[in-house]
């Protein structure tokens, strides 16, 4: 077992950006490094013992779509819903581990989850929504591990 650090801060709360924190995450893990996300914000809803998160195409021009869709289209009512499950179709096509087998990976891989505490209380959220094992912390308590971590990373 190696003695590397990874710290990684999420802050989004939808699907496109829920992978790479978990991704990274566990993967780190199985290579022997001691992993722990700081999530805020937005990024809390990845906690949820219940996660239902989205993919959001509007602002994200990059994203490939199945045909050329105006954005104006995208705002349409039950268009990001349907995004959302042609997503979830062609990753479970493609083989992509879901978000909660990823998830799952990295609370089995002893990777550290903490909430921003400062957020929970702004969102007025309940910290028992949140999967076991989660922790209530700080910007300190961010800083007391990535301030010795060999990669931080913002996602």
């Amino acid at each position: 077992m190696t003695d590397k650090k990874l710290a990684i801060i999420a802050t989004k709360g939808s699907l496109d950006w829920a992978y790479p924190p978990f991704i990274l995450a566990s993967t780190a893990a199985a290579l022997g490094y001691e992993v722990e996300i700081f999530f805020t914000f937005y990024g809390l809803k990845l906690l949820e013992k219940k996660m239902d998160v989205q993919v959001t195409s509007i602002g994200n021009p990059g994203m490939p779509m199945p045909m050329p869709m105006p954005v104006l289209l995208q705002t349409l009512p039950g268009m990001q819903g349907m995004m959302t499950a042609m997503m979830k179709a062609k990753m479970k096509k493609k083989g992509v581990a879901s978000l909660e087998d990823l998830r799952s990976l990295c609370v089995e891989a002893d990777v550290k989850m903490i909430a921003c505490q400062m957020t929970v209380d702004l969102f007025d959220m309940d910290s028992s929504d949140f999967i076991d094992g989660v922790e209530l912390g700080g910007a300190a308590t961010l800083f007391e591990f990535a301030g010795d971590a060999d990669i931080t990373l913002f996602i």
